[in-house]
């Protein structure tokens, strides 16, 4: 007990800028390695298999993944939330049952994924306009992915239960263990086995991460400590967790679906330009994961303060992480802009590719401080339950003004850039609403002690 009261006089009593720094580190390194653990793949394939297969690991399989997965993803955000605000409120009995039933649909889940996954990749990556050279190889590693993907889940949602109550390092620390799993069984496999080699390494290291998290979880002495008796569907609690976890998952389902539209643009300029959108996908990949660190603490500050009812200390925690995910953004888009061009060589030596890679980055990475807001904002909602809305405008302001964009205009300008625009157009509308709707209309403007949990209604 005296840990949990250790925890949540942190996040809500803490000096604030410490308290998002102190979480932000460890995620931030564990999105690094789960990034590094992705990228390995993508290395290995490029210098060992080939530039068909590198497209293939790359973008023209990720789409699919992150169209099934993220889904899935989105939805159990509805669960940490509900934690996070359980435990901030020291809502013992609820913190347990929400968990448990975390875990249970972890499990529901992964197994409908991984029917729907291996059923329909074919049929998606013909979608996509896969060229035929890309194709074998893409469905060699999705069908391999998909396999694994009640392994991927647990790790996820067990990793999220632990965030909600303040805990960043252990997931840290299994994400670390998985990725040296990763690498090793990389090389162990894929240099024999090509892309099937790759593929059984992410699914065998994903279950590696799930059973140490579910150890983790079995072990602890709090609140939230997993009795594999007690793991099932309580229908109240999962009414909670989808009615603030579904417009995230769907949300996700949209980003998804607006970046296999482009993805399917893309593929029609060739291999080169596949390739070099992958080696590009992983290289700003470092910004996303920084990004994504900002995003998990302020939804979790938001959440366990919100829970505590500390009102005045949502509102500064939020311009405060706004103020941080800015500074940091502008540094790291230097660098990237600056040495990215050189880290193209670390996954292949193809000259095309490589410029490729070079000539995307140099386009994109300006662009990238017209984000910030829409992650920042986005998280700060969903920590106080408002997932609807933010949903809604990142539908109509990314995946819409995307879709459009690619649907009308670059029919007219037939080009490779025409395509990449789409991205910071629909950043910069994004942004501009989510500004307009946390400072005039979201409920978080207007809080008071007697408004009650979202996740308890």
């Amino acid at each position: 007990m005296a840990k949990q009261k250790q925890n949540v006089n942190g996040i809500t009593e803490g000096v604030i800028w410490q308290q998002l720094l102190l979480f932000f580190f460890p995620i931030l390194l564990g999105t690094f390695f789960q990034q590094l653990y992705n990228t390995a793949d993508a290395m290995i394939v490029g210098r060992f298999v080939g530039k068909e297969a590198l497209s293939a690991v790359g973008g023209t399989t990720n789409t699919i993944i992150n169209l099934l997965i993220g889904f899935f993803i989105g939805l159990s955000s509805g669960a940490t939330v509900i934690i996070s605000q359980f435990f901030g409120a020291r809502q013992r009995e609820d913190v347990s049952r929400a968990v448990h039933t975390a875990i249970a649909l972890s499990v529901a889940g992964g197994a409908i994924l991984t029917v729907v996954g291996i059923a329909a990749a074919p049929w998606a990556l013909r979608l996509l306009n896969t060229p035929a050279d890309v194709l074998p190889h893409a469905l060699t590693y999705l069908r391999i992915y998909f396999a694994g993907t009640i392994g991927n889940l647990i790790f996820n949602i067990g990793s999220g239960i632990l965030r909600a109550i303040g805990d960043s390092k252990r997931p840290l620390y299994v994400l670390i263990a998985c990725c040296g799993v990763n690498i090793v069984l990389d090389l162990l496999l894929t240099i024999p086995l090509g892309v099937a080699g790759a593929g059984l390494a992410t699914i065998l290291s994903q279950l590696v991460s799930a059973v140490l998290v579910l150890i983790l979880l079995a072990r602890s002495g709090e609140d939230f400590r997993v009795h594999m008796k007690k793991v099932r569907l309580h229908r109240d609690l999962l009414k909670g967790i989808f009615r603030i976890g579904l417009p995230a998952g769907l949300q996700s389902v949209f980003y998804s679906l607006s970046n296999m539209i482009i993805q399917s643009s893309i593929n029609t300029f060739g291999t080169d330009i596949i390739a070099g959108w992958t080696v590009y996908g992983k290289i700003d990949g470092i910004f996303w994961m920084m990004m994504s660190a900002f995003g998990i603490s302020i939804t979790t500050f938001v959440g366990q303060n919100y829970g505590a009812r500390q009102y005045a200390r949502v509102k500064k925690g939020v311009r405060v992480c706004l103020g941080m995910a800015f500074g940091a953004s502008a540094i790291l888009c230097l660098i990237i802009y600056v040495f990215g061009g050189a880290v193209t060589h670390l996954f292949t030596d193809d000259p095309a590719v490589v410029e490729q890679s070079r000539y995307i980055l140099r386009f994109m990475v300006p662009y990238f401080l017209t984000y910030v807001c829409i992650e920042i904002l986005s998280g700060a909602l969903r920590g106080s339950g408002d997932s609807l809305r933010p949903m809604l405008m990142t539908c109509f302001g990314v995946c819409g003004t995307r879709v459009a964009w690619i649907l009308l205009a670059v029919p007219y300008f037939k080009t490779f850039a025409s395509v990449m625009v789409s991205y910071p157009i629909s950043w910069t509308l994004s942004s501009i609403l989510f500004i307009l709707y946390y400072k005039y209309f979201s409920a978080l403007r207007n809080l008071n002690v007697d408004m009650p949990l979202p996740g308890a209604q």
